[in-house]
């Protein structure tokens, strides 16, 4: 059940306040790698499809841009992806090491995926390695922030209840887990 009220969370960030979601600060990533991880693989469809009605309401209704299933499959591929990482890597062990790994994957494939398809999908950039590298260079902002809040909601979601047990373990010593 957390898992779902994680990707309710997800969708929350992308829709209010906009202004955050527009420099690309939002719980996505976090939020996927966490629903992976307490999902199973199978449910990956689920967040994806989640995210996809996600983006036709901001496409449609909120940007009043035309909606083209096939602009957005790579990002929906994505979501899909994030939440197998997380299976993957975090639904056994969760720690410091694995989690770090998930949040640096998880944001630097969107980063690099997503701007190499604005490169070759869009006339903004010269189609040729300078022009994706200018591609990438103005994407750094929203690259930087994506890896604070993929990190910041990852790090909560998975560290949190690490802290919480460890406190509760101090807490009352008598189960042997806190130092005499």
């Amino acid at each position: 059940m957390i898992a779902y009220l994680v990707l309710l969370l997800a969708v929350v960030s992308r829709l209010a306040p906009l202004q955050t979601h527009a420099w690309n600060f939002t719980a996505v990533g976090g939020s996927l790698l966490y629903f992976g991880a307490r999902r199973s693989r199978w449910q990956a469809v689920i967040a994806m499809v989640v995210l996809a009605a996600t983006d036709f309401y901001l496409t449609h209704f909120v940007y009043s841009y035309p909606f083209h299933v096939s602009g957005y499959l790579i990002t929906w591929a994505w979501y899909a992806g994030v939440c197998l990482l997380g299976h993957a890597l975090l639904s056994r062990n969760a720690s410091f090491l694995r989690t770090s790994a998930a949040v640096l994957t998880s944001a630097t494939s969107f980063f690099v995926i997503s701007n190499f398809v604005v490169w070759m999908g869009s006339t903004l950039y010269a189609h040729s390695v300078a022009g994706l590298a200018a591609c990438y260079a103005v994407a750094l902002p929203f690259y930087g922030n994506d890896l604070v809040s993929t990190g910041l909601v990852a790090g909560a979601l998975f560290g949190l209840p690490v802290l919480a047990r460890k406190l509760a373990g101090f807490a009352n010593p008598s189960n042997g887990s806190a130092a005499a």
